[in-house]
């Protein structure tokens, strides 16, 4: 490890995510860093004895791993089988074009699960939200009409379509 990685290690964030794995914090943080552009794994930490035998784990083995998605610090821990993942907290994602949302959802929902309205789990049971920035301008609108017309389109979908979106958005109303 070079001076700048310990430097930017000293360098914190207020508030981390921590994520509990069984025993596949390294190959998410991996899969993760892999999808996200400016993204990277920034130290690996193993159990030691007093750590393992605490855990019921093996002293040598990948404890946590610190990584990076777009600015983002995360933290994974190999912790064992206890503990799962649960819809009740997600990560949403921000995107700016179709295209951006298109990949992301591929990418991240390959070997999981494709649910509704923007939402998956990926393949290890984190769940995401892959949305369009222009989501929450339109939700947000002082015309009731339009915002209910959104919502009911996006309650359709489980990928999100902005194109889709824009339609049910601009629609006339219709009431006379």
């Amino acid at each position: 490890m070079n001076e700048l990685d310990k430097t930017d290690m000293n360098m914190q964030q207020k508030i981390t995510p921590h994520l509990w794995f069984d025993d596949n914090a390294e190959e998410a943080a991996k899969f993760y860093t892999s999808i996200f552009k400016n993204s990277r794994i920034i130290d690996i930490t193993h159990y030691g004895e007093s750590a393992a035998e605490v855990a019921g784990r093996l002293k040598g083995t990948l404890m946590t791993v610190t990584f990076e998605i777009e600015g983002q610090r995360f933290m994974a821990l190999n912790g064992g089988p206890i503990f799962k993942f649960s819809p009740a907290i997600s990560f949403l994602v921000s995107c700016e074009t179709q295209q951006e949302v298109d990949v992301l959802w591929e990418k991240l929902s390959e070997g999981g699960e494709q649910v509704q309205c923007g939402w998956l789990k990926d393949k290890f049971g984190v769940s995401w939200q892959i949305v369009p920035n222009i989501l929450a301008d339109m939700i947000h609108n002082r015309d009731a009409n339009k915002s209910e017309r959104v919502i009911k389109a996006m309650l359709q979908m489980k990928k999100l379509d902005i194109q889709g979106l824009r339609m049910a958005y601009e629609e006339v109303d219709r009431r006379p």
